[in-house]
């Protein structure tokens, strides 16, 4: 079983940036790959990054690539996402999850065991 709680969201301008935080807890925190997907008002829930146990292998999705940066560390049992010009379509719950894929599956919303509650994402334009 594994715990997971974000934090770091809020209200911000249009090109500005935030870093949310998603810290776990209840297992072996390294033994998981990490990944955070969103969910806007009437919309499905998307991907937006993942990162493997290791942190070698990361993917993003192609709307946040070049803005959004992932990363973990393990000795905190914590995995971030810094987003940097963020765009009012960026508004969202944002949520991380953790799961066991493979690292070609780390982009797939099923193959994550784990959920945190998700922590919104409001950008104005």
């Amino acid at each position: 079983q594994v715990q997971l709680v974000e934090s770091g969201g809020g209200l911000v301008q249009a090109g500005g940036s935030l870093r949310l935080s998603c810290a776990a807890s209840g297992s072996t925190f390294s033994s998981y790959a990490m990944a955070w997907f969103r969910q806007a008002p009437g919309k499905e829930r998307e991907f937006v990054s993942a990162i493997n146990r290791s942190g070698v292998t990361i993917y993003y999705a192609d709307s946040v690539k070049g803005r959004f940066t992932i990363s973990r560390d393990n000795a905190r049992n914590t995995v971030y996402l810094q987003m940097n010009s963020l765009k009012p379509e960026d508004t969202a719950v944002y949520h991380c999850a953790a799961g066991t894929p493979r690292n070609f599956l780390l982009r797939t919303e099923s193959q994550y065991n784990y959920w945190g509650q998700g922590t919104q994402v409001t950008v104005s334009s």
